[in-house]
């Protein structure tokens, strides 16, 4: 006879390892590091500063009524 296997613990090892694999592949594609996440908020910063700077000003509302 083989082995008895508890299913549940195999159940929860079993996810246990796919969402380690899927936290490896999220920092893979979504990690980024404090200075370049200052650098696109700053820029970010500076467009619209920028775009705010050559609206113009016509008198009407921003948004319709």
């Amino acid at each position: 006879m083989g082995d008895i296997v508890n299913l549940s613990k195999y159940r929860k090892q079993r996810q246990r390892t796919e969402q380690t694999k899927q936290a490896a592949e999220n920092r893979v594609r979504f990690g980024r590091n404090k200075s370049d996440r200052a650098r696109t908020r700053s820029e970010q910063d500076r467009r619209n500063q920028d775009l705010d700077g050559k609206r113009r000003d016509d008198g009407r509302p921003d948004e319709p009524a």
